[in-house]
Parts: C-alpha cells; sequence; structure tokens
C-alpha cells in the first residue's frame, strides 16, 4: 500500500532533495540550540530579534490571562476578540490604508485573497519567482493563470494588454524571498490603473525592515502615503514583527469581500488573542526602534564588504535576505554542511524551490547580529571556498 510513496522518497533521498526538520531546544535567535548542538545561525526570518523581545513575552502573558490561550471560535462565531479588532486597527493605521484583517497565516492570507478576488472568468499575472503560496493560490481560484519573467514590465505589460478577461489580478512579491530583491512596485501599480487591475503585493519580508520606520516596502518612496485604490496589500506577523499571522490591509469594499468570501479566513478558528496583544507592542516597537533597521544596515554591509573577493557572489539584495549562489546543489549542500560542522548554520537552497543550476545559500541577518558573528561567517566561507 505504502510502496509508491517509499519509492518516491528513495528518489528524493537519492537526488539530495528530501527535506528534513531540526529540532530546536532553545528559543529563536542569532545564537541557537539544535538537537543539544549550539549554533551561530543565519537561518532566521525573526529579522528585527523581536521573537524574544521581553515586552513581548510580557504582553503575551498580560495576553493570556486577559482572554485565556485558545480563541475558541472562528472570527464569524464568537472568536474575534477585542484584542484581533484593536490590532486590526493598529495595523491599518501603521500601513496607511483603511482597514484591515488577519489571517492565521501568510500562506492562508494569500490562498484566501486571490480565490476571492478572481475566478473562472479572471485572469490572474503572477511574476516567476512569487513565492510557492501566491502561485498555490493562483491554481486554486481556477483563473487563467498567465506567468511573466521577473520583473519584467513589458513583459507583464503586453500580456495584460493582450488578455480578455472579466478581472486583471496582478500578484507579487514585494521582496523576494529567495533573491532578497524588490518589486519594482511603484511602477507595478501605475501599470495595474494603466490597465484597469488588481496589483496584490504579498510584503512578507519588507514589512518592519524596509521604508519610513519599517511600514514596508511601500514607503520606499516620498510619495507613500496615499495608496492606489487598486493595491491588495499583504504581510506576515511571524517573521519581522517576531510574533505569528498575517494581515490584509486594502480598501472597505476588498477587506468586506474577504470577511464574506475568503474560505481560509472563514472556515478556521482564529489565532489565539494572545498573540494579538503580543502584536500591539510589536508594531509600538517597529516604529520606534529605527536601532535595528540601522543594525540591519551594517550588518548587510559588513557581509558584503567581507565576501568581496569570495569565488561566490552574492545576489543584488538591500534587504536582510543574502542568497549567495552556488550554482551547483552538490556544492551547495557541501558548503551548508561544512558550516555546520563549524557551528554556523545556513541552509543550502536547491531546485525545485529555485530555478536549475542556481543553488544557494540563503543568509538570513538579524538585528540581533553583532560583527563577530559576521565575521566568523564570512572565515568560514573564505576556508571553504574551493582551492
Amino acid at each position: 500500500m505504502f510502496a509508491d510513496l517509499a519509492e518516491q522518497l528513495r528518489i528524493r533521498e537519492q537526488k539530495g532533495l528530501r527535506r528534513t526538520r531540526q529540532i530546536a531546544d532553545s528559543s529563536q535567535a542569532s545564537h541557537i540550540t539544535i538537537d543539544g548542538c549550539d549554533y551561530l545561525a543565519f537561518s532566521s526570518n525573526d529579522y528585527l530579534g523581536l521573537a524574544n523581545h521581553p515586552e513581548l513575552i510580557a504582553s503575551a502573558c498580560d495576553g493570556a490571562r486577559l482572554y485565556g490561550v485558545g480563541a475558541g471560535a472562528s472570527h464569524l462565531v464568537n472568536g474575534h476578540s477585542a484584542a484581533h479588532h484593536d490590532l486590526e486597527a493598529a495595523l491599518a493605521a501603521f500601513t496607511g490604508f483603511p482597514q484591515a484583517l488577519l489571517f492565521s497565516t501568510g500562506y492562508m492570507a494569500n490562498i484566501g485573497m486571490v480565490t476571492a478576488l478572481a475566478g473562472r472568468e479572471d485572469a490572474v499575472f503572477a511574476d516567476k519567482l512569487n513565492h510557492a503560496s501566491l502561485n498555490d493560490a493562483a491554481l486554486l481560484s481556477r483563473a487563467q493563470f498567465i506567468r511573466y519573467p521577473h520583473c519584467d514590465l513589458a513583459a507583464l505589460e503586453q500580456r495584460l494588454a493582450t488578455v480578455q478577461a472579466r478581472r486583471k489580478l496582478v500578484i507579487s512579491d514585494a521582496v523576494f524571498s529567495m533573491e532578497g530583491d524588490i518589486a519594482p512596485v511603484r511602477r507595478l501599480i501605475a501599470l495595474c490603473e494603466r490597465y484597469h487591475a488588481w496589483l496584490l503585493l504579498d510584503d512578507a519580508h519588507g514589512f518592519g525592515v524596509l521604508g519610513e520606520q519599517g511600514r514596508g516596502s511601500l514607503f520606499l518612496s516620498k510619495n507613500a502615503h496615499s495608496h492606489s485604490p487598486n493595491l491588495v496589500y499583504m504581510a506576515t506577523l511571524g517573521k519581522a514583527a517576531g510574533v505569528f499571522g498575517a494581515f490584509v490591509a486594502a480598501q472597505p469594499e476588498v477587506i468586506e469581500t474577504l470577511i464574506q468570501s475568503a474560505r481560509s479566513y472563514i472556515y478556521t478558528t482564529a489565532t489565539p488573542p494572545l498573540l494579538a496583544h503580543a502584536l500591539l507592542t510589536s508594531v509600538r516597537l517597529i516604529e520606534q526602534d529605527e536601532w535595528r533597521r540601522e543594525a540591519l544596515q551594517r550588518n548587510i554591509a559588513q557581509l558584503k564588504q567581507g565576501l568581496q573577493t569570495s569565488p561566490w557572489k552574492l545576489l543584488p539584495s538591500m534587504t536582510p535576505i543574502q542568497p549567495l549562489l552556488i550554482g551547483d546543489s552538490v556544492e551547495a549542500v557541501r558548503i551548508s554542511q561544512g558550516l555546520r560542522e563549524r557551528g554556523i548554520l545556513v541552509p543550502a537552497i536547491r531546485p525545485p524551490t529555485v530555478p536549475q543550476g542556481t543553488a544557494r545559500l540563503r543568509i538570513s541577518l538579524s538585528a540581533t547580529h553583532q560583527p563577530d558573528d559576521i565575521q566568523r561567517l564570512v572565515r568560514a566561507l573564505h576556508d571553504l571556498a574551493p582551492s
């Protein structure tokens, strides 16, 4: 009965594609204990170092005392608490939108948004390097699924101009999770306005890190305080925000449509209110702690400087995601394992997550990394370089 599954697993193992889980014995930090061993970690999305912040821990405890541990029901039954409601209002104000809506995860937010806004008579246009959740959402929507080359707006415009559909929806990462580069957001918005298309922007890796006071990729330009009505914005709350969950921010009509039609919002238990309570503190810390983003930029600059003479090149990125392009999958695994033996965690990313021939080390930087941490990684990579 399970022979075919076992054979598929054997083939994945043989090709070096089998994924493994690691058991963390400590909290998320730049220094972590896994399976009893201590590591310097460059593998977390806790970009601002908030996951262990004492104020967030205290807020979570206060939230548990106020609301208990679980929500008990979906948002549309009686699981929507005052903490959820206050957080939605705070996130809308922080990102400059009229309204916001909480989801349990970024994956669920993308699935819910795309399937609520697009259907059989519509067309979804997607960047080829989008996150898997956006691709899955487009397929589930049953809309015509049209992909365009990475950040190629000329190709996107050609497709928008020629495709006939009841509704057109462009979906794109704001910061691409395996490249670290940033989508041309303002040009995307202008293009969508020209062709009367919606733009769904996934800012999972930009929120908290980029823009004025960490308000996200939309705030990288000076005229960011007035958002296009064509824009639907999503960001996650388990990366730079340090907790869990996701939210969508948009015009009231869009938010109401999601409340009525997004199945991944309607048919699931709400996230624990204690987390929403903690996230109110997280939003405040993101807004006020500019030093965290400054520390991140210093770490990025130090890493770039240290790897200038490396045989491998960092892909162009101004974000905490710093991919070191290796090319060959076997070599990427060798280097990652060599780092692990030296007490440093950096994951090797291989096809099918990235295109063939572009295996890489995905170095994730945090505001909590110290200069000595960066130097230790740089020295280890030079040691592992082929002679």
